[in-house]
């Protein structure tokens, strides 16, 4: 059964449980993991919002990406295993992790956020999977969230490691080396809904333009601006 909620339909605990596989025997905890500030300020019967699991999350993650990155890649220096861990628990890349399982539409919200597509959003969406696999973890342990992390952490490996050969650090080695200062971004524009925005960056170096670049999130606008810029000055 889905009930309604502030005009948009809102997958009950029971129904994602069910549909991620997940085996939850305290469903209040599931449901906790999935409960935003805003409906805790409109629904005094809901007693606590997701924030304490998203903080424990947060540390599991950590944790258990840490861990696969250390054995998936035996040869990866120290420097690189860090690029990796830090690429794959920041917020956009949980955003993708949690579009994946479709948890926008379990999130429980207040009216505002909700009319507002709060559930679309890359922060929430990032955080209340955070809080997700908190209560995964009190429910069953290290081991079930690992089985539940692993097969995503696959599925993001190959961009991820193409993302840590950041063109944004090597632009700035070089034009530190060719003592030419630091290239400097600028947002030129962005545009579209909240939940599929583009941005356009251009990225100068001495009073130039050297390179310019589009992307999801102004993060990923400047990745391609300085990849264009390498591009251009024909650096490897």
């Amino acid at each position: 059964m889905v009930t309604n909620l502030n005009s948009r339909d809102v997958e009950p605990a029971s129904d994602l449980a069910r549909r991620l596989g997940l085996s939850f025997s305290n469903l209040s905890l599931l449901t906790r993991s999935l409960t935003h500030r805003s409906y805790v300020n409109e629904h005094p019967d809901a007693l606590e919002d997701n924030e304490r699991l998203e903080f424990l999350g947060d540390a599991v993650l950590d944790f258990i990406v840490g861990a696969w990155v250390y054995h998936r890649f035996p040869e990866m220096p120290e420097g690189d295993l860090t690029k990796m861990r830090s690429a794959l628990v920041r917020n956009d890349q949980l955003a993708v992790f949690a579009r994946h399982l479709d948890l926008g539409r379990a999130i429980r919200l207040g009216r505002g956020e909700s009319s507002s597509g709060g559930h679309l959003r890359d922060t929430l969406l990032g955080s209340v999977f955070e809080a997700l696999i908190g209560a995964l973890y009190l429910e069953s342990g290290l081991g079930a969230v690992e089985a539940f992390v692993d097969p995503m952490l696959e599925d993001a490996r190959e961009s991820i490691l193409d993302e840590i050969h950041d063109p944004k650090s090597q632009f700035q080695e070089w034009a530190q080396a060719q003592k030419l200062g630091t290239p400097r971004y600028k947002m030129v524009s962005s545009s579209g809904p909240d939940h599929a925005k583009q941005f356009i960056v251009e990225v100068e170096l001495v009073g130039e333009t050297r390179g310019r670049g589009t992307g999801p999130s102004k993060a990923a606008a400047e990745h391609a601006a300085a990849q264009a810029a390498l591009n251009n000055l024909g650096v490897n």
